[in-house]
């Protein structure tokens, strides 16, 4: 917990919310090559998890302003559709999923979960 407190007075997660917002366009639109070992829909827990990560970043990014939570929230996922419909629309090898979205979504609300669930117990505060 002394980890996170220092970790906020340093600018860590502003930093590192802006890099992850940047890597996952990146990853969403780059040509990603096959893999010969195929798990059904364990892309779904990849886009959860790396929804999860943006959403608890960018909210720590901004604790103390409670009043932008339920904005960075909405951000979060209005920002996995939009990558989605960019899929759809400008790469020739990805497509968009309303299913990606359902798993954007999810991560981004469990994140804002745990992120509640630090507040509660002060972690941060």
């Amino acid at each position: 917990m002394k980890l996170i407190r220092n970790l906020l007075r340093h600018k860590f997660f502003i930093t590192s919310a802006i890099f992850i917002t940047f890597f996952i366009a990146y990853l969403s639109l780059i040509k990603i090559p096959s893999s010969k070992v195929s798990i059904a829909n364990i892309d779904k827990i990849y886009h959860l998890i790396a929804y999860f990560t943006l959403a608890i970043f960018w909210l720590f990014s901004f604790y103390k302003r409670k009043k932008l939570k339920n904005i960075i929230v909405t951000l979060c996922v209005l920002y996995g559709i939009i990558i989605e419909i960019l899929q759809d629309k400008f790469t020739a090898y990805r497509t968009g999923d309303y299913k990606d979205v359902i798993a954007n979504t999810l991560g981004v609300l469990l994140a804002l979960v745990m992120f509640n669930l630090i507040l509660k117990k002060n972690v941060v505060n």
